[in-house]
């Protein structure tokens, strides 16, 4: 087994490959702007690292967010363009998990991520593998009954002290982390994973304006 795991759903551009038992290279950085020229670098480091090829991948992991439009289809559209030139399957993990695999938590926690407008992506969590409910985008103030007392991981509760007190690392996911989940998933039999497609949870920025006249010709 050879994992190829990336992801673009936060700030970090991020790529790692995991051999079945443990994560043999990995690189991210943080640049919210640059993911369509960071990842592809960042996944020719990793097999340098490892000391590989391409073609020796067996499997590709991709995060599906939620995350931001645009910066959010980088990762995916590279995974699935992975998957089809090498014919390996494309497993998707919520974003969300693999900041709460990564955190190592057990007990009740929050995961939340920054999803602008001053809003959160955020999910609870039983366990560091059990989610609770399906991610969600809102307002801090409008969960803090939810999540008050509870420990919680990411940029979005960095960002948001008065309504996550408790906030810890890690700020960002990592794809080593996801290489790890779905590579703990497919040892123990569980081949449930998401769809490669992305979860936004909202409408894009861009927006067809109103009364807009379409002109074709007669």
């Amino acid at each position: 087994m050879l994992l190829l795991a990336v992801d673009t759903a936060t700030p970090a551009v991020t790529a790692a490959l995991h051999d079945g038992a443990s994560v043999v290279a990995e690189s991210s950085s943080v640049d919210a702007r640059r993911h369509g020229e960071l990842l592809l670098p960042a996944v020719d480091r990793v097999l340098a690292e490892a000391g590989v090829t391409l073609d020796a991948v067996t499997a590709v992991v991709t995060g599906v967010g939620p995350g931001p439009y645009t910066g959010l289809r980088v990762g995916l559209v590279t995974a699935a363009t992975f998957g089809s030139a090498l014919g390996v399957p494309v497993y998707g993990l919520c974003t969300l998990d693999g900041l709460a695999y990564a955190s190592g938590l057990e007990g009740p926690f929050v995961v939340a991520t920054d999803a602008r407008r001053k809003e959160v992506y955020w999910a609870r969590y039983e366990s560091a593998r059990t989610r609770v409910g399906e991610p969600a985008v809102d307002r801090p103030a409008d969960i803090a009954a939810q999540v008050a007392g509870l420990p919680a991981v990411g940029a979005g509760a960095l960002l948001y002290p008065e309504t996550f007190p408790d906030a810890r690392e890690p700020e960002y996911v990592s794809a080593g982390a996801l290489a790890s989940l779905a590579a703990e998933k497919l040892a123990a039999g569980d081949e449930e994973f998401l769809p490669p497609l992305p979860l936004y949870l909202r409408r894009p920025d861009a927006q067809v304006p109103k009364n807009y006249k379409v002109v074709t010709p007669k």
